[in-house]
């Protein structure tokens, strides 16, 4: 190769890492939004499909539109409204920690601490400061990540905005990004399909179903009597995405709270109701909305998804499983490219 050809290609390439560098630091305030209406319209683009072809001429635009407007009125303003309760409950418990008032539950676990002490003298559970770690960890970060801060509205403004213009013009932007890469185009487009798998596997899958198991234990809690049944209702939506585990982990600890303080009855109920939801989300809803052809560990999935969260904010939960499945399947993508160099050797 030619010095004047280095040169140029020098030129060009530093060219286009300068521009790079310049769109990134233009692009990087909205990744957030661009990489939440992405997985929007992943999730959805089957039902814009299906809008498409009922509209007028099967008007890209006005279907677009109305998709767009389906994922408000579905998706992001039932969660907006149930974070809301969430939010309004942490706080609440997190402000009756901080005045000192006893709680209930803790008052029942103290009990339960010292009944134990008369036969092991140093057993210590220190239940009131675990609690109010575990309480101050959660306002500060779960809590802040569902307020309703202008970057958080900015940023669901911004991704509506995205998700109809990648409804719209998806194909094509998939089709410029398929011409670009300099992988075979089939390969291309097995990663492509893995990543939307990825993505409605975790939303439906994971993320779906354990939203499903959580406000089922709220609403269980909440019919027999237990105090902030949302807030245990979170955490049992967090508990569901841990495999064998699941609700059970605070629906049983209810049902023997409610034993345990004379509530026979509603502990009964409780039980009835525990056993009646697992049953109907184990067999009914879980199979219906699990997507099928993601081959990640159910363990993966889980330490992906809080990673994931911890590393990229609330959109993590998908962001997290989505990066882990892109990095199997390019190491897919790389064997079979060995496999093909290997029978030309």
């Amino acid at each position: 190769m030619s010095m004047s050809r280095v040169v140029e290609y020098a030129f060009f390439f530093a060219l286009l890492a300068g521009a790079g560098y310049f769109v990134w630091i233009i692009l990087s305030p909205f990744v957030s939004a661009l990489a939440l209406s992405t997985i929007i319209v992943t999730i959805c683009y089957p039902m814009y499909e299906r809008i498409k072809s009922r509209v007028y001429k099967q008007n890209k635009t006005l279907a677009a539109a109305v998709s767009t407007l389906a994922v408000v009125v579905i998706i992001i303003l039932p969660l907006i409204f149930i974070s809301s309760l969430f939010v309004k409950e942490l706080v609440s418990f997190y402000q009756t920690l901080g005045a000192g008032q006893e709680l209930t539950i803790e008052k029942y676990v103290l009990n339960f601490e010292s009944a134990v002490q008369n036969y092991i003298p140093n057993f210590d559970l220190n239940i009131t400061e675990q609690i109010r770690q575990g309480a101050e960890w959660m306002v500060r970060n779960i809590g802040a990540i569902f307020a309703g801060t202008v970057s958080t509205v900015f940023i669901i403004l911004i991704s509506l905005i995205g998700s109809f213009y990648f409804f719209r013009d998806g194909r094509e932007f998939l089709k410029i990004a398929i011409k670009i890469s300099p992988l075979p185009d089939k390969d291309d487009e097995a990663i492509f399909s893995r990543l939307a798998i990825a993505v409605r596997t975790v939303a439906t899958g994971v993320v779906l179903v354990s939203l499903i198991q959580g406000t089922l234990a709220a609403i269980g809690f909440t019919i027999f009597g237990i105090d902030r049944a949302v807030l245990w209702g979170a955490v049992g939506a967090i508990l569901a995405m841990i495999p064998g585990l699941g609700t059970l982990a605070i629906m049983v600890p209810g049902v023997l709270f409610l034993a345990l303080t004379g509530a026979v009855p509603a502990a009964i109920g409780l039980a009835i109701w525990t056993i009646v939801t697992v049953i109907v989300v184990d067999n009914i809803i879980g199979p219906q909305l699990m997507s099928r052809g993601n081959n990640l560990h159910p363990f993966i999935m889980l330490t992906s998804v809080m990673g994931g969260i911890s590393t990229f904010g609330p959109i993590g939960f998908i962001i997290g499983p989505v990066i882990v499945t892109l990095f199997t399947v390019l190491l897919e993508v790389y064997n079979q490219y060995l496999a093909r160099e290997k029978k030309r050797g």
